[in-house]
C-alpha cells in the first residue's frame, strides 16, 4: 500500500496547508505557556551553575571578559567552552543588571524561541496542527524544561540548531542555496556555543537537501558546498580572532593545553569527549548517573538518560519507521519524506553518539535530541491520522500511542513513590485509546495526544517545580533530583566573614584560590573578581607562578584563599612560604596586598 492511497498528498510550496482560525491563538497560548513553564520562580535555583554565572558577571564587568568568555573580569582564564552563550547572558546582565534572574532568564527566552522555530519548521511540511504538537512536545520534554531553566550553553546550542533546521526546510522547498547558507551560519554560531556537538545534525541537513531539493544534483552539491563555507566562516572568524589577538591581553583559553581555541575544540571538547582520555577529555561515567551511565545502544533509555529524553523516543522511532515505509514510493522531492529523513537522522545521529561516546558526558546533553523527537512524533502522528481510513495507518498510529504510553509507564515505575497512581492511569488510558484508534473510533485524536504526552508532561512540570544547582543538574521531582556538585563551588567556602573581607578589597582581583568553582562562589558572593587558579580542571597553566608573582608584586591581588578541592600547587606553596596566614570565618587566608 502506497502513501498515495494512504494519505492525502503532501502540500506543495505553491499550495500551503489551509489556515485555521484557531491555530494562531493556539500558538500564542503555546508560547505563553512555555514562557510561564520556563520562567516561573526561576530564581529558586539561585545562581544555577555558578561557574557560568560567574562568567556572566565577569562579562558584565569587562568587555574583554565578555568577548572571550572569561571566568574573571581581570582576564586570567576563560571557561572551558566557547563564549557565545555568555555573550547573550552578559548582555542581559549589562542591560538589566547582574542578578540570579539575568543569569537564568536568557536560557528561558532561548527555549521559547526554540519552541516557536520548531513549530514554524514543522508547520511548513505538515501543517499548523503538527507544528503545535511539535512545539508542545519540545516544551514539556523534561530535559528541555531543565536546560531552558538553567544556565548552560546547551540552550543556545538547541535554539541555533532548530533555527538551522528551519532554514533547511525552507531551502528544500525551492532548492535555495541562500536558505541553506543561512542554515550553515546558524550551525557555525552553534559551534561557538558548544563546539563540535553542533555538527551532529549536519548529516541530517545534508541528506534531506540532497534527497529532496527540487534542483539538479550538481546545483544541490554546489549549494551544500556553499553551506559548508558558511559554517566555516561563521565559526572560524572567532577562532581566528583568538589566534591573532595578543595572548598577554586576553584570558587563557580554559581547557586547552596550549592556549588555543582550535585545540580546545579538537581535544578536550572534541576527541576527548568521544573517545575519552584525550587532552583532558576524561572518561565516561560507568555507573555514575551524572556521567551518563554505561555506554551502549540502550544508553538513552537507561537509568541516567532515560528520564531526561526517552519519554517520547520509542513513539518517535515507531513513527519514523512507519512514515518512511508509507512514503517509500513518493517522488524524490516529497517534502514530508524529506522532513522524516531530516528529523530522523537528527535523532539517530545524536542518539548514536551520546550512546557510544566514552568521554565525559552528562545526561542533560541529550536536550539536543529533543527537537528531533518532538518533530517526528508530530509529523508521523499527523500523517498517520490523515490516513486513518486505512487499517495499516490506524495500526501504526496505535503503535505510536502505545509506545509513548507504555514507555511512560515504565519510566514512572523507576520513581515508584512519586505519584504512584499516575503510572497506572497512563497504562489504562493507553490501552483504551490505542484500542480505539485501531477500531477507528471517531474523535479519538485529543485523547491520543493526551495519552502520549501525559507522563512526560507530568515529569516536565515536576522538573520545573524543582530548584537545581551545580554542574550536573538532572530532571525530575525534588526527592529524586541527583544534581551534581561543583557548579556553585565547594559549598560553605564563601563564609560571610571572607565575603565581607573581599568586598572591602581594592585592586584587579580581590582574591585567588585553587578552584574555579570556589573562585566562582567567592566572586558571586562578593561581586569582586577572583582568580580560579588552574581553571575548571585545575590543570590549566593559568596563571603561571611567574605571572602570579608579578600580579602580587604589582598589588593587583588582595588575598589567597585556601580550601579548594585540589592541592594548592606551586602557587599555594609560594604563598605559604612568603606571606603570613590568618583564619577568617574558619578559612585560612593569606594577605597578599
Amino acid at each position: 500500500m502506497t502513501t498515495a492511497t494512504l494519505t492525502a498528498p503532501a502540500p506543495t510550496a505553491a499550495a500551503p496547508p489551509p489556515r485555521r482560525s484557531w491555530t494562531t491563538p493556539a500558538l500564542v497560548v503555546l508560547l505563553a505557556g512555555t514562557a510561564v513553564l520556563y520562567l516561573w520562580d526561576i530564581t529558586a535555583s539561585g545562581w544555577g551553575n555558578g561557574y557560568y554565572a560567574a562568567a556572566t558577571q565577569a562579562g558584565a564587568q569587562s568587555w574583554t571578559a565578555w568577548l572571550f568568555g572569561g571566568l574573571d573580569a581581570g582576564g586570567v582564564i576563560t571557561v572551558d567552552k566557547p563564549p557565545a552563550a555568555l555573550w547573550v547572558s552578559g548582555l542581559f546582565a549589562r542591560v538589566f543588571g547582574f542578578s540570579s534572574w539575568t543569569a537564568l532568564a536568557p536560557q528561558a527566552v532561548e527555549g521559547v524561541l526554540a519552541v516557536w522555530l520548531l513549530y514554524a519548521a514543522v508547520k511548513r511540511t505538515s501543517g499548523a496542527v503538527a507544528g503545535l504538537i511539535a512545539g508542545a512536545a519540545l516544551a514539556i520534554t523534561p530535559v528541555a524544561v531543565l536546560v531552558f531553566r538553567f544556565n548552560l550553553p546547551d540552550s543556545l546550542l538547541v535554539l541555533l540548531m532548530v533555527a538551522a533546521a528551519y532554514c533547511t526546510v525552507r531551502a528544500v522547498e525551492k532548492g535555495s542555496g541562500w536558505w541553506l547558507a543561512l542554515a550553515g551560519v546558524a550551525i557555525g554560531f552553534a559551534f561557538l556555543a558548544k563546539m563540535g556537538q553542533a555538527f551532529l545534525v549536519l548529516p541530517a541537513f545534508t541528506a534531506a537537501y540532497l534527497l529532496a531539493a527540487p534542483t539538479t544534483l550538481p546545483r544541490r552539491l554546489l549549494h551544500l558546498l556553499g553551506a559548508g563555507l558558511a559554517v566555516a566562516a561563521s565559526a572560524g572568524w572567532f577562532i581566528a580572532l583568538v589566534e591573532v589577538w595578543p595572548k598577554d591581553s586576553r584570558p587563557y583559553i580554559g581547557g586547552s593545553s596550549n592556549d588555543s581555541l582550535w585545540e580546545l575544540a579538537v581535544g578536550y571538547n572534541g576527541l576527548g569527549r568521544i573517545f575519552g582520555g584525550v587532552a583532558g577529555g576524561g572518561a565516561g561515567g560507568g555507573g555514575n548517573l551524572g556521567f551518563g551511565g554505561e555506554t551502549g545502544i540502550g544508553r538513552l533509555f537507561g537509568a541516567s538518560m532515560g528520564a531526561e529524553i526517552s519519554w517520547l523516543l520509542p513513539a518517535a522511532l515507531v513513527g519514523l519507521v512507519a512514515g518512511l515505509w508509507f512514503t517509500r514510493r513518493l517522488p524524490r522531492t516529497d517534502r514530508t519524506r524529506a522532513a522524516l529523513v531530516m528529523w530522523g537522522l537528527w535523532v539517530l545521529g545524536n542518539g548514536v553518539v551520546f550512546s557510544l561516546m566514552s568521554g565525559i558526558t552528562h545526561p542533560y546533553y541529550t536536550v539536543a535530541v529533543a527537537p528531533g523527537v518532538a518533530a517526528l512524533v508530530a509529523i508521523t502522528g499527523r500523517e498517520l491520522w490523515r490516513g486513518r481510513r486505512h487499517l495499516a495507518a490506524r495500526v501504526a498510529l496505535a503503535a505510536v500511542v502505545a509506545a509513548a504510553g507504555f514507555w511512560g509507564f515504565a519510566l514512572l515505575q523507576r520513581f515508584g513513590e512519586w505519584l504512584p497512581a499516575l503510572r497506572w492511569v497512563v497504562a489504562a488510558v493507553t490501552v483504551l485509546v490505542a484500542t480505539a484508534v485501531v477500531m477507528g473510533v471517531r474523535r479519538v485524536a485529543v485523547p491520543a495526544l493526551v495519552t502520549s504526552a501525559l507522563a512526560t508532561a507530568a515529569f516536565g512540570v515536576a522538573t520545573a517545580a524543582t530548584p537545581h544547582s551545580g554542574s550536573i543538574p538532572m530532571s525530575g521531582p525534588a526527592s529524586y533530583s541527583v544534581d551534581g556538585g561543583g557548579g556553585r563551588g565547594p559549598m560553605g567556602q564563601a563564609s560571610d566573614e571572607v565575603v565581607e573581607l573581599l568586598r572591602r578589597t581594592t585592586g584587579t582581583w580581590a582574591a585567588a584560590t585553587v578552584s574555579a568553582q570556589g573562585a566562582a562562589e567567592l566572586s558571586l558572593a562578593s561581586g569582586k573578581a577572583v582568580i580560579g587558579i588552574g581553571g575548571w580542571s585545575g590543570g590549566d597553566p593559568a596563571p603561571t607562578l611567574e605571572e602570579f608573582q608579578r600580579y602580587v608584586a604589582d598589588g593587583r591581588v588582595g588575598y589567597f584563599v585556601t580550601g579548594g578541592m585540589r592541592g594548592e600547587g606551586d602557587i599555594g606553596e609560594w604563598v605559604a612560604a612568603n606571606f603570613p596566614a590568618t583564619t577568617v570565618g574558619g578559612t585560612t587566608v593569606y594577605r597578599l596586598g
